[in-house]
């Protein structure tokens, strides 16, 4: 009991020892990306909205050679890149992967141009087959945990019998390794490298380093301890339950939602909400297999099911905590990648609840009443393990995209224009190359409000042989002139032109240059 007191302690000291993570994000840049600059400058700044690791910083020069002469430096939020004094003219693409305290990577490319734009790219993105094998192995990493922890606690604690047992030691020989080679590739997503540098020493190293490695090691322990749990050992009830604290636990040391703050919710929630699915997910095969004796079966069914209502109900009210916190708006549910990932596992959990609620009001009733119910209580729990295995698919996707919480709002580019007899101010949204919206304020050199009868606007890009684009502005309700869903297909320095017709006999026109990056 001793040895056993001593593995719970380690799991708790080790899932609860991590600090305060969250997902970075880009917030400045300087220069900024799409500057175009008649010097090389000295270093390339990054400012994210935390503390950041340095993962793979590569500089391609306006000649698009690949430069290893590049100094990297790390400073809390600010990775510096220190650039190599002869760099030619053209454009420049400084590239970082850097990772977050969550220990995911955060990837993106910097251009800037020296003189005259070229045609310098960004190198490519990570390799599809590496996403691939990421997603893969998380799957089997969650199947270890909830069908294979969660089916062993099942029968350990629940069924008080070893019946159907053999799905969850398949997950568990199918969790393990997943686990183990998780951790590599995650390694190779942090520094950017091919499935091949798996079999060096850096990427296990890296990935070890952030917040993943301890929370694989207590994934990897927890599966561990189930193992040693299906033998018929005195202290099997006792390991199987370490075990599923072990799932939780995991869960609760690294990832967007775990991390995200305030973690006094964030962290409890998550811990409880991977408890509910192992306890729900696991026990699906062995009832399953159970169910083919009814006689046997009956009082299980009856035990989990009554078990099984306020499981569910902590489900349902973690998962939305850990929604509110992720999602902050109810419109990130259709408008992000990671809404609609949460909104395809809502409509999954659904069916699941549904068949659910069959098998509680109708079907173990009908089991109760009549042997030969049995096949049907068995095919719609064999639906059920099927809609969950699909659950854990999509949400293994989420690790691909970040929250909507971590998404920095893009800032509109704002120039001033101010002559003796007036001031326009200018912001274009996103202020990117593509479709923008401009936003126009006209003010009297006294800084009080111009009326205008008209306003138009005139932007062109010499140095890529676009002639001037002319649109009439709008007036809006807000009493700012508008321009909307305006074709800017080119980065670079644009020529805005702005004219204010503000009688039939007088017109203002001011003039400036907007920066517009990639």
């Amino acid at each position: 009991m001793r040895l056993l007191a001593a593995l719970a302690t380690l799991l708790l000291v080790v899932g609860f020892a991590t600090g305060a993570f969250a997902h970075a994000a880009l917030v400045a840049v300087e220069p900024a990306s799409g500057s175009m600059l008649a010097t090389a400058p000295k270093a390339v700044e990054l400012r994210f909205n935390e503390a950041v690791t340095p993962g793979a910083i590569r500089l391609i020069d306006g000649a698009g050679r690949a430069r290893d002469d590049a100094r990297v430096s790390a400073s809390g939020e600010t990775i510096s890149v220190a650039l190599p004094a002869d760099l030619p003219q053209g454009t420049a693409v400084v590239s970082y992967r850097v990772i977050s305290q969550d220990g995911h990577p955060v990837a993106g490319s910097v251009i800037f141009s020296i003189g005259m734009p070229t045609g310098t790219q960004p190198p490519a993105a990570t390799d599809s087959g590496l996403n691939a094998l990421i997603w893969l192995v998380r799957v089997g990493l969650y199947i270890g945990l909830f069908v294979g922890v969660g089916g062993v606690f099942f029968a350990r604690w629940i069924a008080w019998s070893m019946t159907g047992t053999a799905v969850a030691r398949v997950a568990l020989v199918v969790g393990l390794p997943s686990a183990v080679v998780a951790l590599g590739v995650l390694g190779l997503d942090l520094l950017g490298l091919p499935p091949a540098a798996l079999a060096t020493v850096t990427p296990w190293k890296v990935a070890s380093a952030t917040s993943a490695g301890p929370a694989v090691l207590v994934a990897v322990t927890a599966m561990l301890l189930a193992m040693l749990a299906l033998r018929g050992a005195w202290y099997a009830r006792a390991l199987a339950a370490i075990a599923f604290v072990g799932v939780g636990l995991s869960l609760a040391m690294t990832g967007h939602a775990a991390t995200a703050p305030p973690e006094m919710v964030t962290r409890p929630a998550i811990f409880l909400h991977g408890l509910g699915v192992a306890f729900w997910i696991g026990a699906l095969a062995p009832l399953a297999a159970l169910v083919s004796k009814p006689a046997a079966a009956l009082p299980v069914v009856n035990r989990f099911s009554r078990i099984a209502v306020p499981v569910v109900a902590m489900l349902a009210l973690t998962g939305l905590a850990l929604a509110v916190v992720q999602l902050e708006k109810p419109a990130a549910l259709v408008e992000t990648r990671y809404g609609l990932i949460l909104s395809i596992k809502l409509a999954l959990v659904a069916a699941l609840l549904a068949l659910a609620a069959l098998n509680r009001v109708r079907l173990t009733p009908a089991l109760a009443q009549d042997e030969a119910a049995a096949p049907a209580l068995k095919r719609s729990i064999l639906l059920e393990f099927l809609i969950g295995l699909a659950i854990l698919a999509v949400v293994a996707g989420w690790r691909f995209t970040p929250p909507p919480r971590t998404i920095v709002p893009e800032t509109p580019l704002a120039i001033h224009i101010h002559t003796d007899k007036a001031m326009f101010q200018v912001l274009v949204s996103p202020g990117k190359a593509g479709v923008d919206d401009f936003v126009l304020q006209l003010m009297t050199g006294e800084a009080t409000p111009l009326a205008a009868k008209e306003v138009t606007l005139t932007l062109s890009l010499p140095e890529r042989g676009i002639e001037p684009l002319e649109r009439d502005a709008l007036l809006g309700p807000d009493g700012y002139w508008h321009v909307r869903k305006v074709e800017l297909p080119f980065a670079g320095r644009w020529h805005v032109r702005i004219d204010a017709l503000v009688t039939d006999f007088e017109k203002i026109t001011l003039e400036d240059e907007l920066e517009v990056t990639p």
